[in-house]
């Protein structure tokens, strides 16, 4: 008998061209009509090159004809155009200086403005995510002075170099990893002036023997300082996530951290409210200790997506300082977990 779930199945071994991502990850798949054997499937996408939708109506198509018993199929393709970021300016990637990194397909910075949002924990949990996807994804720790992905992915590897003396990235949960972590002890600070610093970031991310990835997540430092700086305004970022508290204090920062992006012309991916409660096991109360609804308000008021909203959680907190990420659980059996899966499928769509 032919179900939804069959159908959806069949379309999640076609892949979105040039991804090895599939099109139900990417959450192109906007809905499945089954009528006894027959079947309509409704997608959507934003793309401005007619070979894509093309190229998934030809393996749908396959790949649905492929179902014991299918009777007629009915495949609806709308495809929207997207928005033009990098134009809204008058300026392109390119006249700002900005360049793609060899091999790698998108390049996501995770952002706040402020320290102590949990920023780390968002990139750490996104990269797993969008990793258990079927995506090839590496994860850039860009903040020298206060690397937590080495802590965060369990991994006290020591990075060699590769016969073209390019530095070989860590691996771990299916990750492929850098962070000034897994160069200095864990007692040893980064003492390093702006220009060094930006040097040394330039190498994590053009001296790394990254391969091919399908995203490469950025973790950058908190603010608006050098390093920031000098990442957006050389390298093309395919997108922008905000991480925030509730908070005032934190929104300030953050919108600050928006409008760095927004100057130089990289699109703003959405806004993740971070803490917005605690959830206490004692009492079954829901506290919302560092305010409530701040950054979904801010995201409504700016036209941003609020891409999702993660409580403090003392289990992904346990996860974290023991190096497994909470993404590695099961989102079936974790709510935690299922919610960084959903801002992956959004955060993937968005920069498709």
């Amino acid at each position: 008998m032919i179900t939804e779930d069959t159908i959806r199945k069949a379309l999640a071994k076609v892949n979105y061209p040039g991804f090895s991502r599939d099109i139900v990850s990417f959450g192109l798949i906007k809905k499945i009509v089954v009528d006894g054997a027959d079947v309509r499937v409704d997608m959507s996408i934003a793309t401005r090159d007619p070979a894509v939708p093309e190229e998934i109506y030809k393996n749908a198509r396959v790949a649905l004809d492929g179902v014991d018993g299918v009777g007629k199929i009915d495949l609806q393709i709308d495809v929207k155009e997207p928005p033009q970021p990098a134009e809204q300016q008058g300026g392109t990637a390119e006249k700002l200086g900005q360049s793609r990194l060899p091999g790698i397909k998108k390049v996501i910075a995770v952002a706040s403005g402020k320290g102590g949002v949990g920023k780390s924990t968002v990139a750490a949990n996104l990269a797993i995510s969008l990793a258990q996807s079927g995506a090839a994804v590496g994860l850039c720790d860009c903040d020298l002075y206060g690397p937590s992905v080495a802590l965060m992915f369990g991994s006290k590897a020591q990075p060699m170099a590769d016969a073209e003396n390019n530095i070989m990235a860590i691996e771990a949960h299916g990750i492929k990893l850098m962070s000034m972590g897994f160069l200095l002890g864990d007692d040893s600070p980064a003492i390093v002036r702006g220009p060094i610093a930006t040097r040394y970031t330039q190498q994590f991310l053009r001296q790394v023997a990254w391969g091919e990835l399908d995203y490469l997540i950025l973790d950058l430092p908190p603010g608006t300082g050098d390093i920031q700086l000098t990442i957006v305004q050389t390298v093309a970022v395919d997108g922008a996530v905000i991480v925030t508290t509730p908070q005032e204090m934190a929104l300030i920062d953050a919108r600050k951290a928006m409008a760095m992006f927004q100057k130089v012309n990289v699109p703003i991916t959405g806004i993740i409210e971070n803490m917005c409660w605690f959830d206490s096991p004692s009492d079954g109360e829901r506290y919302h200790i560092f305010g409530k609804g701040g950054g979904a308000a801010e995201a409504e008021k700016l036209g941003i997506p609020l891409l999702g909203q993660i409580p403090i959680d003392i289990d992904t907190r346990e996860r974290g300082d023991r190096g497994e990420p909470v993404a590695l659980a099961s989102r079936d059996d974790n709510k935690i977990s299922a919610a960084f899966h959903d801002i992956a499928e959004k955060v993937a769509t968005a920069v498709a």
